[in-house]
């Protein structure tokens, strides 16, 4: 690929719940086995209910035992809850090819939710020594990433009006007492998992980090 040339971006859009464990093991495979020439891609979607746990996850920080499936993966920090109502987005980019690193992909992550958020007037916050997105000192916005040669796989999630019970039996990203919020605890009228799908596809498609995006429908 010529140095001045963008990279492509694929943005695949799941429009039913999907396992957590099978998207695990297929971004993991494809990291491993894509090459610099290979698109990046962007995946947006919500999964059935499932703890997962991070790499260095701490077995304490499951409180309360429930029938939730547990998951390892190999991202960064500890566990957290996915499932029907939460907007997962998972980022497979090349991050030498686009001169960012970590931290230049965890404020990309975070913005993008803040930048959401306050088109719909809710002002989020990032912490610079707590990952995530916060409102009023409620968590909103989890993230972790897992990089390999360069390349990123996991992501964000960002809660729209999952329950919360799968929260309460853990404490959510390692930290006690954690208090969750979810969009629609803050407006009457919020914005629904495809609303926000488009969103977020308006906004990679007004930045200036990719030559084409491909919107694939899952």
């Amino acid at each position: 690929m010529d140095a001045l040339s963008k990279p492509n971006l694929i943005i695949r859009q799941y429009s039913q719940l999907t396992p957590y464990e099978d998207r695990f093991l297929e971004m993991k495979s494809l990291t491993e086995q894509r090459d610099e020439n290979s698109p990046d891609e962007l995946w947006i979607l919500q999964h059935h209910d499932v703890l997962t746990q991070g790499q260095a996850g701490k077995a304490e920080h499951i409180l309360i035992p429930s029938d939730l499936p547990v998951v390892q993966t190999d991202r960064g920090g500890q566990v957290t809850w996915h499932g029907k109502g939460q907007m997962v987005v998972y980022f497979m980019f090349d991050l030498n090819r686009l001169k960012w690193n970590v931290r230049s992909l965890v404020s990309y992550a975070e913005n993008l939710m803040i930048d959401l958020l306050k088109t719909y007037n809710i002002e989020a916050y990032a912490k610079p020594d707590a990952p995530g997105v916060y409102v009023d000192g409620r968590k909103i916005g989890s993230l972790g990433f897992k990089i390999r040669k360069g390349r990123s796989y996991h992501g964000l999630s960002l809660n729209i009006d999952c329950s919360l019970d799968g929260f309460h039996t853990i404490n959510p990203c390692g930290y006690a007492g954690l208090e969750m919020v979810r969009i629609c605890d803050l407006l009457p009228n919020y914005p629904s998992f495809e609303q926000l799908s488009q969103d977020v596809i308006q906004a990679l498609t007004e930045t200036n980090f990719f030559e084409n995006i491909q919107i694939s429908a899952h």
